[in-house]
């Protein structure tokens, strides 16, 4: 008797088990085949950007900010992609800073504006999710002097150990992941791999985004 209780028991929470799989399928399943044929999509969400405000200074920033690409399918698989992000946010300087008259904050306000063209490559996709992978290239307009006070901008960078306020190379290597809710759209997640010049040296960051894809137009 034990033994058919026990059989019961499993049986029934193997039906749950089921049940609850199903509901949640249904929950997340786009409401219409996804098919990737769209011509062309853009993709529009939050950035955050690990990086360094300075070439000598001993610590990073972390910046937030905006992440907009639209991309045009040439083919099913390839795409050319245009790329701007603005991300801002405060750094640690030199403490000689705060000897200057005036002196510097010990967090300033710095940020970038960035902006690149590259391409895109479709590597996988299915009715629930897609994977693509991207390269892009261009430059970022760093801006490190918002909280200067006034001074000379030599005595400012020698101070802080800042960049001077300068256009530099930026790139990116990356890929995306897209969680679909419908054929047009869709939940966006991609980490990035950041090079960029300010100084003397190419030197690699991270960054990372999220927001939603829209796709529209006939291919």
């Amino acid at each position: 008797m034990s033994n058919f209780f026990s059989r019961a028991m499993l049986a029934g929470l193997v039906g749950s088990a089921a049940m609850a799989g199903t509901a949640f399928a249904q929950v997340f399943k786009p409401a219409e085949p996804v098919t990737y044929t769209q011509k062309y999509e853009v993709f529009g969400g939050l950035n955050f950007l690990n990086g360094q405000a300075g070439q000598n200074l001993p610590k990073r920033y972390n910046l937030g900010g905006g992440d907009v690409m639209f991309t045009d399918w040439l083919t099913p698989r390839f795409g050319v992609a245009g790329d701007v992000r603005y991300d801002a946010g405060t750094t640690p300087v030199f403490p000689s800073g705060q000897a200057t008259s005036p002196p510097v904050q010990t967090r300033p306000l710095v940020s970038q504006f960035i902006y690149m063209g590259g391409v895109q490559y479709h590597w996988f996709g299915n009715h629930f999710a897609g994977v693509n992978l991207h390269g892009l290239a261009g430059a970022s307009s760093g801006q490190f002097d918002h909280s200067n006070p006034g001074l000379p901008k030599q005595t400012f960078t020698d101070a802080t150990g800042l960049y001077a306020n300068h256009t530099a190379f930026n790139g990116v290597v990356g890929g995306s992941i897209d969680f679909n809710r419908s054929a047009r759209w869709a939940v966006r997640l991609q980490p990035d791999l950041v090079f960029e010049k300010f100084g003397t040296e190419l030197r690699e960051f991270v960054s990372f985004s999220g927001g939603v894809v829209y796709r529209f137009g006939d291919r």
